[in-house]
C-alpha cells in the first residue's frame, strides 16, 4: 500500500510539475501587474518595462481605487508604492494580507526615499509590522524592479510541498483542510509524531514540515534537530500550543525557520508557510532569535 501511495504522489508531483512548467511558459502574456502609487514618473517608468514583457498593467492612485482594482482585476501581483495621505499604504497592505481571498497575491512594497519618508513614506512601527514578500524604496528604476518581479512570479506559479505533523487527528485535518483550499500549496503527507516525521521526510521530501512540538514517541522539537541536520532541504516550521519565549529560543536551537502559536490567525500560517518554503524565516523576527540559550535562564 505505501508503494502504491508514493508512487501515487510522484505521478502527481510530476503532473504538477508540467502544470507549473506551462504556466511560466505562458505566464509573462497572461500575468497581471498592479501598480499603486501617486507619482507619474514611477509609474511611467515601470508600466513601458511591465509592458516590453507582455504583461498587462493595471495602475491605482489611491487607496480606495487600489481596492476596488484587487476585487474586480484580480492581479497576479501588486507593487505598493506612495500614496497620499501617510499612513494608508501601510492600511491598504494589511487589508490585503488579512483578506482570505488576497492574501496570497505577492506584494512588493516600495517605501518612499528617505528625504520624504516623513509626509508619505512608512513609519518604524510600520515597518516592523511589513508582511510584504519583498520591500525597496525609492529613488529606483525599472530595471532593478523587473528581475524582483518576474522571479516573484516564478515562485507564484509553483507549489509548495508541505508534511503536516501533530498527534491530533482533528488537527491535522483541520490545517489539511486550509491548506487544500491555497493554489500554491500541496500538502504530501501527514505524521501522527516526531518519528514519523523523520520517516515521512524521507519519503516524500517535502519543502516546508509544520511540526508540533509535544507528541509522543519522540517531541517535534527532537524531529526537528534530526531533520535540520539530516534532510536540510526540508525547512521545519513550529506550529504549537506552547507559545512561550522559552520555546521559541528551542525551536531556532534545534533548526527550525518559523515559529507560530496554535492561538494565531490561519493567514499567519499560510504566510509561515510561504516565508519558510522560499528559504525565508516567519515572522522575520525569528531570524534575529538567538540560536544560543539567553544567559540567566534555565531549561
Amino acid at each position: 500500500m505505501l508503494v502504491i501511495v508514493y508512487y501515487d504522489i510522484k505521478v502527481a508531483e510530476a503532473a504538477n510539475r508540467e502544470s507549473a512548467a506551462s504556466k511560466r511558459g505562458k505566464m509573462k502574456k497572461r500575468a497581471k501587474i498592479l501598480i499603486i502609487d501617486d507619482e507619474r514618473e514611477f509609474i511611467a517608468d515601470l508600466r513601458v518595462a511591465l509592458e516590453a514583457k507582455d504583461y498587462k498593467v493595471v495602475v491605482a492612485g489611491h487607496s480606495a481605487q487600489a481596492q476596488e482594482m484587487v476585487r474586480y482585476e484580480r492581479p497576479d501581483l501588486i507593487v505598493l508604492g506612495t500614496i497620499l495621505p501617510r499612513g494608508d499604504a501601510f492600511l491598504l497592505h494589511e487589508w490585503l494580507k488579512e483578506s482570505p481571498s488576497f492574501s496570497d497575491v505577492p506584494l512588493i512594497v516600495v517605501d518612499a526615499p528617505i528625504e520624504k519618508r516623513l509626509i508619505k513614506g512608512w513609519r518604524m512601527d510600520e515597518g516592523l509590522r511589513l508582511r510584504a514578500e519583498d520591500y525597496v524604496s525609492k529613488p529606483i528604476v525599472s530595471a532593478s524592479l523587473m528581475p524582483r518581479i518576474e522571479n516573484m512570479l516564478l515562485r507564484a506559479f509553483r507549489k509548495i510541498t508541505v508534511l503536516v505533523v501533530d498527534d491530533h487527528a482533528v488537527v491535522r485535518e483541520g490545517i489539511r483542510a486550509l491548506l487544500s483550499l491555497q493554489e500554491d500549496i500541496e500538502v504530501v503527507g501527514e505524521a501522527v509524531d516526531g518519528q514519523d516525521a523523520i520517516e515521512k521526510v524521507k519519503q516524500f521530501s517535502p519543502e516546508v514540515t509544520v511540526m508540533d512540538i509535544v507528541m509522543p514517541v519522540m517531541s517535534g522539537l527532537e524531529a526537528t534537530k534530526r531533520i535540520s541536520k539530516e534532510y536540510p532541504e526540508t525547512k521545519v516550521l513550529i506550529l504549537t500550543q506552547y507559545d512561550e519565549e522559552e520555546n521559541m529560543f528551542v525551536a531556532k536551537q534545534v533548526g527550525a525557520y518559523g515559529f507560530i502559536p496554535k492561538t494565531a490567525a490561519s493567514s499567519d500560517l499560510l504566510s509561515g508557510i510561504r516565508a519558510v518554503g522560499t528559504g525565508g524565516y516567519f515572522p522575520r523576527s525569528f531570524a534575529y532569535v538567538s540560536a544560543n540559550w539567553p544567559e540567566g535562564t534555565t531549561r
